[in-house]
């Protein structure tokens, strides 16, 4: 069964915002905007007339993406926003760029093009990057279904059944009420270096055979996520450390999804933080070493049971008639500390969102996918992956001027005798 595309209506609802998203509204300016962007490259240009008919069309249909932000007495919660849709745009800045909501019919969301690629950019305080995909690739269907009418001679002009309109509040339901504190907040490895100019980004996209990386996973006995996280420590290591011992750890922010974990299939924020440590006690570590490190970091941490103690915590603190009734003024004190000493936690971020699965219909029309986070004051580089077919987009996004950490890690991969392509936005070679 399928999902008819429907018309606005002016019914007004007000949610929650989910236990993540409440961070986010405290810590956001213009220089940490906490927006991630996913992209979707077609095989054809981009008409901006029907991209945004497709954004018009669909966006009633998504209640996490139709809201306002506003502040209330205890808390910032959300409102349905009966505004039309935010106009569709040519891309001219860099990528991630913070979200005024005042000049964008207050929504949090901006969608943008370039040639052939379109792309949503997501302030983190709506969803995580899979409630994103899902949203994108509703909206590129019906770009598709609009740019070639004859498709819908064999797919129907609705949604489709797999997509979710789902909005639960997952951690709600299902923190447990005695977790501990389990998240760290000793000080980690910093990469610093010069920065670019201000405002600017500098983007790297690594294209990687999947095939070939999963053979060699299989020689190394580790994941393709422990692969990945490993050699980027590896490469901080090298680059940054310059195989020297180090009093601080390199911890690697690891976001994890936990719908498969808690059978979910919300499209609000519903992930958590894992922390992949490496603290080097000595010189010259091999890359082996410094791999089975890692992944024997990450296996030890990736189960239900520590997942639902990450943020239980934080669910059950908020649950708590004292917290609930202290002042959002006064809240935000707290929020902003307990935020600092966490970001001081972490040297770097990798998300990996995984595999992008397409409706057969549509792959014919689609290159490939991307994912991009936007850095900050405290961790000037951050990682993102996704999968299309038989290629692994793995994107750096960074504020610094230096990209020997960049080269290193391609460079790893492709002496393992797995395919590596690169690509940038240009940044580095003005």
């Amino acid at each position: 069964m399928r999902k008819k595309v429907r018309k606005r209506h002016k019914e007004t609802k007000w949610y929650k915002l989910d236990n993540t998203a409440n961070i986010f509204p405290v810590i956001t300016n213009e220089s940490m905007a906490n927006v991630y962007r996913l992209s979707v490259t077609l095989k054809e240009e981009i008409n901006p007339e029907l991209l945004q008919t497709a954004l018009d069309e669909i966006l009633p249909w998504f209640n996490v993406f139709r809201v306002r932000l506003r502040r209330g007495i205890f808390w910032y919660y959300f409102e349905t926003n009966h505004k039309d849709a935010p106009k569709v745009a040519e891309e001219v800045d860099f990528p991630c760029r913070y979200i005024d909501s005042n000049s964008n019919n207050h929504y949090m969301f901006r969608v943008t093009y370039y040639k052939n690629r379109i792309n949503l950019e997501v302030f983190h305080v709506l969803t995580d990057g899979m409630g994103g995909f899902n949203f994108l690739k509703e909206l590129t269907y019906q770009y598709l279904r609009l740019s070639h009418p004859e498709l819908v001679d064999t797919v129907s002009d609705t949604l489709c059944s797999d997509t979710s309109l789902d909005d639960e509040d997952s951690y709600l339901k299902n923190y447990k009420k005695s977790a501990q504190k389990q998240y760290k907040t000793e000080k980690a490895f910093i990469i610093k270096d010069e920065k670019l100019n201000p405002m600017e980004m500098g983007v790297f996209h690594g294209y990687i055979n999947i095939p070939q990386l999963k053979e060699e996973c299989k020689k190394m006995g580790v994941s393709i996520n422990q692969f990945l996280v490993g050699t980027l420590i590896w490469s901080v290591y090298k680059e940054a450390l310059h195989e020297s011992p180090s009093e601080k750890a390199i911890n690697i922010c690891v976001p994890v999804n936990l719908r498969p974990y808690f059978d979910s299939i919300t499209t609000r924020n519903f992930f958590a933080v894992l922390s992949a440590s490496f603290k080097p006690g000595k010189e010259n570590y091999t890359y082996e070493e410094v791999m089975m490190e890692v992944a024997a970091d990450l296996k030890s941490q990736t189960n239900k049971e520590n997942l639902e103690k990450l943020f239980s915590y934080n669910v059950a603190n908020e649950k708590r008639i004292i917290v609930r009734a202290v002042p959002l003024f006064i809240k935000n004190i707290a929020i902003k500390a307990v935020f600092r000493a966490s970001a001081r936690a972490n040297t770097a971020t990798l998300t990996n969102m995984g595999s992008v699965d397409i409706r057969d219909e549509y792959e014919g029309f689609i290159e490939k996918f991307h994912v991009i986070l936007s850095v900050s004051a405290r961790q000037n580089l951050k990682c993102a992956v996704c999968s299309y077919n038989e290629t692994l987009a793995f994107s750096f996004s960074s504020y610094l001027s230096g990209t020997s950490i960049q080269k290193t890690f391609f460079r790893k991969i492709s002496e393992k005798g797995i395919n590596v392509s690169i690509e940038s936005n240009g940044v580095y070679y003005e």
